[in-house]
């Protein structure tokens, strides 16, 4: 039997090379662009609850407005990467990660059609999964944690993402990619669940510390922040339809630029030639 180069880089306890990283993405890529349409859906709409849920552990601690803002950002970035965590331990389709496929499509493994496809289904059940954790958490009451000051915090967070002009929308959510791929990248390279974990705790708390945007996350944030608004949280009409569906149009769009530049980036740098 003639062992690769490959096969030893799977069998090293250490993290993967980054061109090893960049060969299994490629392979990756061929696996989800042909993946049904049922369980890319449901595989999907899991990722968008675990982000979610993220932004629910985010919001909640941010519920003390008595803390400093530093302490906010540093502490509510790292609550927020439960999601993530979720996501690459547990096994999901998360949106912006799979913006990595651009890896598969450059090498030729996968079409267009292909890799279209599947940022659509994926994109669609991301939203009807963050919507599931958006009715459970508001079902659940958690708005009324700290006497209604965690209900307050989720309507500041979303009326600040809707009020937000396009251009430092979209600048903020290419850095906002750039980041969460990062992440995922590291997160293919790790060897164990602990590696995947401290891998993924610094770009991801760094981004949402820098107020970056993430149109899965803001699937979560906006609908929930909408359903509060309209329960007599923060001021009347603080959050509207229209500004939600301005913000994560604008949002993936960046976030498909942002992933394309770390995905093509690492193409072109480790690709097998």
């Amino acid at each position: 039997m003639t062992i690769t180069k490959e096969d030893l880089a799977i069998a090293s306890p250490d993290a993967l090379a980054p061109a090893a990283i960049e060969a299994k993405t490629e392979k990756l890529a061929e696996t989800k662009a042909a993946l049904p349409f049922g369980r890319c859906f449901v595989s999907a709409m899991l990722a968008g609850a675990f982000i979610g849920f993220g932004a629910t552990f985010f919001g909640t601690f941010l519920g003390d407005p008595t803390l400093p803002f530093g302490v906010q950002r540093l502490v509510g970035g790292i609550c927020f990467c439960l999601g993530l965590v979720l996501v690459l331990c547990c096994g999901a389709e998360l949106f912006t990660g799979n913006i990595l496929m651009v890896c598969g499509k450059a090498s030729g493994k996968i079409s267009w059609g292909g890799m279209l496809r599947s940022w659509a289904i994926v994109w669609l059940g991301n939203c009807a999964g963050s919507l599931f954790a958006v009715a459970l958490m508001f079902l659940g009451g958690l708005q009324a944690m700290n006497g209604g000051a965690v209900g307050e915090a989720f309507v500041s967070i979303a009326a600040g993402k809707v009020a937000l002009d396009p251009l430092t929308l979209f600048f903020k959510a290419i850095a906002c990619n750039i980041f969460v791929c990062l992440a995922v990248w590291i997160g293919f390279g790790a060897k164990s669940t602990t590696d995947k974990v401290i891998g993924i705790l610094l770009p991801i708390s760094a981004f949402v510390a820098c107020g970056f945007e993430h149109c899965v996350a803001n699937m979560f944030f906006l609908p929930m922040g909408f359903a509060l608004n309209l329960a007599g949280f923060g001021a009347a009409g603080a959050i509207g339809l229209g500004g939600i569906v301005y913000n994560i149009a604008l949002a993936t769009i960046g976030n498909i630029v942002g992933g394309a530049i770390v995905g093509l980036a690492y193409w072109y740098a480790y690709r097998a030639r």
